[in-house]
């Protein structure tokens, strides 16, 4: 097969296509595999980390404040999406695809646009509850609907094209040893904490990260943190850290990055993980067991983190605090009380292995094979 991966933004959108695409190429290694994403977005990053080839498009996506800079930025992004479904239909022509899969992102727009307009079959994921825009804008079109949770199911027209198959994480989440991964990272005796919120990060977020840390050092530093501060955050945090009063090069049980690329071992190895709503970090969470506060995000469309993280919450598989009341002091005395509390941790674990959907990326696997094996 020739199979077109397009996906964009940010891990959640990215993560779950390269652990499909990681099986493909198990299970079919005569099959080409290529990445299509934005010029400008974090697929730049983790895709050749993978070992598979990617190709970018210039693209934009939409302002929904009608303000007059957000309605400007909307007719600049109406002229690169046109540039972009003329480069989509070029790598088509190229690449000569037997099935395409969308995973989320404006960046996967016009691949699924021009490749359901040639009569391509093509697939979305969609891993929250509700349908986000692209998803939206490409759902008619597409001979398959992948989503996450059954409930998702009425939120589309064409409800026998849908198919739940949970979300596909990396196999490195499931099958990772936490003595393993624990020795890989050379870490003592401490409980691990590992917090991030999300690839971009969240500015008030890392903020009271900061204050988390001061909170830690002035507690006797009685565990391990890795903290991912996002793309964005990188620019600013470590200097805000610094002039918070904190020296990290005497503080070595804290360890700061701009990204966490070995997830799937910190997540093994944590004690505790400290993270957004997301699907794909919820999804992750789960095949690793790992227990979690999780602070959905307040921007998301729709809700859809809360209701993800509600969830979990609902079968005490994680504690959840809202941005709005989650000041430093309050998150460092629940991820203390979490971490004394070792009899609960290990129900939340219980809890978490059986909301874990662990065939996720061999079910959408199969639906490509189906697919095509239709043309």
């Amino acid at each position: 097969m020739n199979v077109i991966f397009t996906c964009g933004g940010t891990g959640g959108h990215i993560n779950p296509a390269i652990a499909v695409a990681k099986l493909l190429r198990e299970r079919s290694p005569n099959s080409n595999i290529l990445f299509v994403g934005a010029n400008d977005g974090m697929e730049t990053k983790l895709v050749p980390r993978e070992g598979f080839e990617l190709r970018t498009l210039t693209i934009s996506n939409f302002q929904r404040k009608l303000t007059p800079q957000g309605i400007a930025h909307n007719f600049r992004t109406i002229r690169t999406i046109r540039r972009a479904l003329q480069r989509a239909d070029a790598i088509i022509d190229q690449f000569k695809p037997d099935v395409i899969l969308g995973t989320g992102g404006y960046a996967s727009f016009p691949m699924l646009r021009q490749g359901a307009r040639r009569h391509i079959p093509t697939a979305v994921h969609e891993s929250n509850a509700v349908p986000g825009l692209t998803t939206k804008m490409v759902a008619k079109g597409a001979e398959r609907i992948l989503v996450n949770f059954e409930e998702s199911r009425e939120q589309y027209e064409n409800p026998e094209r849908v198919v739940v198959t949970g979300m596909p994480v990396r196999p490195e989440f499931l099958y990772t040893t936490r003595e393993a991964a624990r020795e890989a990272l050379g870490l003592d005796n401490r409980p691990l904490v590992v917090s991030c919120w999300g690839s971009l990060g969240a500015r008030e977020m890392n903020k009271k990260i900061t204050d988390f840390f001061v909170r830690e050092i002035a507690d006797g530093e009685p565990w391990n943190h890795i903290h991912a501060t996002g793309s964005f955050g990188w620019r600013w945090m470590p200097q805000y850290v610094k002039e918070a009063g904190v020296d990290l090069s005497e503080h070595p049980s804290i360890d700061l990055r701009e990204y966490i690329y070995d997830m799937p071992l910190l997540m093994a190895a944590a004690d505790l993980v400290i993270c957004r709503g997301g699907a794909a970090t919820i999804s992750e969470v789960a095949a690793s067991a790992t227990p979690c506060i999780i602070v959905p995000s307040p921007n998301a469309t729709n809700n859809h983190q809360e209701k993800n993280a509600r969830l979990l919450e609902g079968r005490g598989a994680a504690e959840v605090l809202l941005e709005r009341d989650c000041y430093g002091g309050r998150l460092y005395e629940t991820a203390r009380k979490l971490l004394e509390d070792r009899a609960r941790r290990s129900a939340m674990r219980s809890a978490l292995r059986q909301i874990a959907v662990v065939d996720a990326a061999e079910q959408i696997y199969g639906v490509l094979l189906e697919l095509a094996k239709s043309q």
